[in-house]
């Protein structure tokens, strides 16, 4: 068998991804990516994928490019001819979905997040929500990664109910996210790992850092993440580097492996406006420690107020400082417990055992009906859950 797999980079085929990939290429099918060609491209093509680069722009809508792009996928699709293709992100999802459609080839959706478009109403919100309408007619299957998200596209009438169905977001390799012994810093640390844009909390972070120094607290704050001042609610540099000099964060840069920071920090934040299902969150759990995060779709699926973390009201800086001061107050063994329940949450719901055997069953039912399944499950389920307090 064929599969497609197109996103807008070729990092995040690789970062979040790659177990899917490599179980497909293990049952001895064809796996073709589909993705700009950048610094992780080559770790595909040394796992056995075949690559094709494509153009895609994911800043921002260009009526030119955006068109070229449906062309662009669509003589790729023609060229390699896939059995099925299984589409992320925005713009694969609506543009790679229509030259697809073109094709009569079947396709799988994935809605990793719903974007800034969501966040504000106006003409590019709009015409993001029309584009999706028109393209969401012709995907076999479109997975959703928190049922806020789901329910919002259904009662808009963006996608048929009948099509759809939850994923805990790109699921995690819990193996990969070994247990360090529990320690506490005799500076208790809080960090935030995120790129640095506007919708991930960034300002109300650094407020309530304010807050909480101005109260006295002797804390430290840390903040983790690619500068993206290109864009379009990138935090300029001028502003990070204030804060840098001002002392308010400490900037620890960007990474390809979090884990150490992590372990590191006493809490892990994030002030998030809306997302999918927030990596840096389930990484985060994975390695038990607690978390500060908003109220919102997508950071609640994570965090269950109280038993792993506490939520916050969104864009409050005073709240955020509340919750993170009333953390510094939990009790040492109770943030212990509240580390081990979201690890536990991590295996028994957001494994990538449950993602791939989902994409599996899809398959098989797209591509099989009633004969024998095409493809074996990625993984047998078999995880044993952890006895926490709850």
């Amino acid at each position: 068998m064929k599969v497609a797999i197109v996103l807008n980079t070729s990092w995040n085929i690789y970062n979040f991804r790659i177990n899917f990939v490599k179980a497909l290429l293990d049952q001895g099918h064809e796996v073709h990516t589909i993705a700009p060609v950048d610094d992780y491209t080559h770790y595909l093509v040394e796992a056995g994928c075949q690559h094709h680069n494509v153009y895609m722009d994911s800043r921002g809508a260009n009526l030119i490019k955006d068109t070229a792009l449906i062309f662009e996928l669509g003589s790729i699709y023609s060229r390699i001819k896939p059995d099925v293709i299984l589409h992320y992100t925005i713009k694969p999802n609506v543009y790679g979905t229509l030259a697809a459609a073109a094709l009569r080839i079947p396709v799988i959706n994935n809605v990793c997040g719903l974007g800034t478009v969501f966040l504000k109403e106006g003409i590019v919100s709009i015409i993001a929500k029309l584009l999706y309408k028109i393209s969401f007619r012709f995907p076999k299957k479109v997975f959703f990664q928190n049922p806020e998200d789901m329910k919002l596209f259904i009662d808009k009438k963006l996608v048929s109910a009948d099509k759809v169905e939850i994923l805990p977001g790109s699921g995690i390799d819990v193996s990969q996210f070994t247990l360090a012994p529990f320690k506490q810093n005799k500076v208790f640390t809080f960090l935030l790992v995120s790129r640095l844009i506007l919708d991930k909390g960034i300002i109300e972070y650094v407020e309530a850092i304010r807050i909480l120094k101005a109260q006295g607290i002797n804390a430290k704050f840390q903040l983790l993440g690619a500068k993206d001042p290109v864009h379009k609610r990138g935090i300029q540099l001028d502003v990070i580097d204030g804060w840098i000099k001002e002392g308010v964060v400490e900037y620890l840069g960007k990474t390809d492996d979090v884990r150490p920071y992590v372990n590191d920090a006493d809490c892990v934040v994030l002030p998030s406006y809306r997302e999918g299902s927030p990596r840096s969150l389930m990484e985060a759990a994975c390695l038990a420690k607690p978390i500060v995060t908003t109220n919102v779709a997508g950071c609640r699926q994570v965090v269950e107020d109280g038993v792993n973390g506490l939520l916050c009201k969104l864009q409050s800086a005073e709240d955020l400082a509340a919750k993170m001061k009333m953390m510094m107050d939990v009790p040492v063994s109770e943030r212990q417990i509240m580390g081990l329940n979201g690890r536990h949450k991590m295996e028994t719901e957001f494994s990538d055992v449950i993602v791939l055997n989902k994409y599996v069953n899809a398959m098989n039912e797209i591509l099989c009906h009633d004969q024998e399944p095409c493809l074996e499950k990625a993984y047998q389920p078999g995880l044993q859950a952890q006895s926490v307090l709850r």
